[in-house]
Parts: structure tokens; sequence; C-alpha cells
């Protein structure tokens, strides 16, 4: 049987403000390790519970983000109350002024950017050999999603599952945030993922320094294409690349920044989140953050 009471304790002590739990004390905890994560463990998130698929918005051929196209999320079972939608309790938009990058001034001596699309990015992506990734990556990963998408998510870089098959957050943490995107009735159709860089880094390290500025160009050049309405970093490797700042993300959280005109909001990484559950709640603020810009 498990001691709530030292339970909460540790919890309190580990600097979590909430607790999560996959399953009611005493009661089996059977799925507690199928790498699902859904926001449903979220205290009042307003998505479905486990095991209960979370509605996504209808088909939309022209890829629109604007609100009303999805069903609201389902209450839990026993739940008195009716259904919820993204919008109930969701904090406002920060007003705390946030960093801006500016985007360069173009000199006249500055060639052009070689890539007029992101088949061409993402070609220039696969033959480059510019720094030491390029040597243990199986297959390259610039990016997927809609080319006019108004909401550009950012990740770090790709792990052993994104490698394998070339495609951006596929594997557990890419289940989360395809939940995350539907929880604010969005489909991950229609958005835009990108990484900070292209390949895998060994052991699925953090990226250094050099490997992110050799990839930078891409990442930039893949913003300016796409031109969102509104960036999502996830996690700190993201938010210092865009942002050009190296702090944490307790002091970039809950504020809107700017990258080259274009509001940025910072959160936490899907992978995170399955390591540290406490931090989904946070992660669920500030997507709404982020859909409240988007329809703004």
């Amino acid at each position: 049987m498990v001691d709530a009471r030292k339970y909460l304790e540790l919890q309190k002590a580990l600097g979590g403000n909430e607790v999560i739990l996959s399953a009611p004390l005493g009661e089996s905890s059977r799925g507690r390790d199928s790498g699902r994560g859904d926001l449903g463990e979220i205290a009042s998130g307003p998505v479905a519970p486990r095991n209960d698929p979370i509605p996504t918005a209808p088909r939309n051929d022209g890829g629109s983000l604007r609100g009303g196209e999805a069903a609201e999320a389902v209450s839990p079972p026993g739940s008195k109350k009716g259904p919820k939608h993204w919008t109930d309790d969701a904090p406002p938009i920060p007003t705390a002024h946030g960093i801006q990058v500016e985007r360069k001034e173009s000199g006249l001596l500055e060639a052009p950017s070689p890539w007029n699309s992101l088949d061409e990015v993402a070609a220039a992506i696969a033959s480059c050999t510019k720094c030491f990734l390029c040597e243990g990556r199986t297959k390259t990963v610039p990016g997927e999603g809609n080319p006019s998408a108004r909401l550009m998510f950012v990740g770090e870089g790709p792990g052993q599952t994104e490698d394998e098959t070339g495609r951006p957050f596929v594997g557990r943490a890419g289940e989360l945030l395809t939940q995350i995107i539907e929880s604010v009735e969005l489909r991950r159709e229609q958005v835009f993922i990108a990484n900070a860089v292209k390949c895998r880094p060994p052991q699925n390290r953090k990226p250094l320094p050099d490997e992110i500025a050799t990839c930078r160009p891409y990442l930039d050049r893949q913003i300016d294409l796409v031109a969102p309405k509104v960036l999502v970093a996830l996690g700190a490797t993201a938010a210092e690349t865009l942002l050009k700042v190296k702090r944490s993300l307790a002091d970039l959280r809950e504020r809107v920044h700017s990258f080259h005109g274009i509001p940025l909001v910072v959160t936490y990484h899907p992978a995170a989140l399955l390591r540290n559950p406490n931090w989904k709640k946070p992660t669920w603020d500030d997507i709404r953050i982020a859909r409240q810009l988007l329809d703004r």
C-alpha cells in the first residue's frame, strides 16, 4: 500500500507544486510505462483521461488553425460538469516584457539565401557534412508539417527513432507533442515542427554550440519560409538557440518573446514531461497562451 503522506512530502521536497498520479492510490499501475504520457494526467486539464482518445479537429482542406474547428474535450468520467474547453481557466497572455531578437539587416554585399523552398532546405541538410554529427547519422531530420503553418514548434534535436525515420518527434515525446497540439483543438498536420539541429547527437546528448551554429542557417530559413504567426520553443536548447541567451526555463517562461517580429512562447520539452509529470500543468498553460496568440 502506498504511504500517501510520505509521497506528498517527497513531492514537495522535490519542488513539485502539484501531484499527478497515473492511477488512484491502491489500484494497479497497469499502463504506467506505456510511454503515452498524455495530458489527461494534468490536474484539471480539459483533455481525455488515460486510454480515452483525445478529440481532434475535423478535417479542413485549407489547413486553417482557426478556433472552433474541434469538438470540446471530454470531461473525466463521473464529472458533474459539462465538457471543458481549452479556454476554460486559461491564463491570460503575459504582459511582462520578453526578449526581442531583431532580424539582421541585409547588407548590400550579402548574398541572398540559396534556398527558395523548404524542399531545397531539406536537400541542403541531407547533403550537409559541416559538423561531426553527419558521421553518425542514419538520416537527417529537417522537419515536417504544413509549409504555411501559423504555428511552428522548435525542439532540440533528433533522437534514435527520429534518426531512423527522418521525421521529427515520432518517439514517446512525439506522441505527447501530438496530444499537446490536439489539446488546443489543432492537428499535427496543421503545424510545422523542426529542431535546432538536424542530425542526432551521439547518445542523445545536448547539441554542442558549434553544432547548433552550423544548423542555424537552416532553421532560420525554415522560419522565414514558413512565416508562422506564433513560435513555440520546446525546452532550453531551442529557447537559447532562438533567443541567443543562456537562461533557465523559469526565467524564459510566462512571457512572450519576439523572434524576427514573431511572438515566441517558451515551454518544456515533451521528453521532460515524461520524466517529471509536475511540469505538465505549466506546459498546458504555455500552450494555451500560444493558442490565444494565434487567435489574436
